[in-house]
């Protein structure tokens, strides 16, 4: 795809996300997204493209951390339900109550007596969402073995998203078919007609992104509504009554840039 393509298809979408917001805000909607995938499968650059232009308190990221010891011995679910939204709010999860039937069933971090409790309970948790009147949509980003190694491997020499590949990464390679079991299980499980996952082909990061929030966007009934209209003056309105302090009494940031172009001053 060419780039002036893609760029002009992704401000198209955006611009309809905002749209959605404002309806999910006037009329008091409650939307949850899940995104859940391999490592390097593209969810997070997904996640930024469609939060970029949203009013962050309507449009929020839940990337929940590891669980601390008081929150292992909650409810599972409990964590996550304190992220979900209220009227007139959207939650995007950048992972989920998922966990627990990927890298903790595959890296042992849960029993198996508590993983298979976890198959029999989502069902008729997200039926309990669905039934309360929230929007949930769940989205499975595929990326194919030399793709995800191959994206492993840009991480390691770019100093700005070395982060973002840990030891934990690095296992999801030596363990791709146990983790493809445990997918394979998961969505016997909990890809039912009520809930039902949403496949998202992420070996091009470019057509992942446009055709997921396209999806999304088709999979929603909403509409324009009433926003108020600004009107600005000409220009500001100044009384006289106010002076600004001397410059000196306060604290400015230094002027790195003319370090890098020279002070156009001088």
């Amino acid at each position: 795809m060419a780039n002036d393509i893609y760029e002009a298809e992704l401000f198209r979408l955006q611009t309809e996300l905002v749209r959605l917001q404002e309806w999910v805000r006037e009329t008091g909607a409650r939307v949850v997204i899940v995104f859940e995938g391999r490592d390097a499968a593209g969810k997070g650059g997904t996640i930024k493209r469609m939060t970029e232009y949203l009013n962050p308190r309507v449009a929020r990221i839940a990337a929940l951390p590891a669980p601390s010891d008081r929150e292992r011995g909650q409810w599972y679910y409990q964590r996550y339900i304190a992220h979900l939204p209220a009227k007139g709010e959207i939650v995007l999860f950048d992972r989920s109550w998922y966990n627990r039937a990927g890298v903790e069933k595959v890296m042992g971090f849960c029993t198996p007596a508590e993983h298979m409790l976890f198959l029999r309970q989502t069902p008729i948790f997200e039926q309990m969402l669905i039934d309360d009147g929230v929007l949930l949509r769940k989205y499975w980003f595929s990326v194919s073995d030399d793709e995800q190694l191959k994206r492993f491997r840009s991480r390691m020499n770019d100093p700005v998203r070395q982060w973002k590949l840990s030891p934990m990464d690095l296992e999801s390679v030596y363990r791709w078919e146990d983790y493809s079991r445990a997918k394979d299980e998961m969505m016997v499980h909990t890809d039912t007609p009520l809930s039902p996952w949403f496949v998202v082909e992420s070996n091009i990061k470019k057509h992942a992104r446009l055709n997921m929030m396209a999806h999304l966007l088709s999979t929603i009934d909403y509409h324009d509504v009433h926003v108020p209209k600004v009107k600005l003056p000409t220009r500001l309105v100044f009384t006289g009554e106010y002076q600004r302090p001397p410059r000196e009494l306060s604290t400015y940031v230094p002027d790195h840039v003319a370090t890098l172009i020279g002070d156009v001053n001088q």
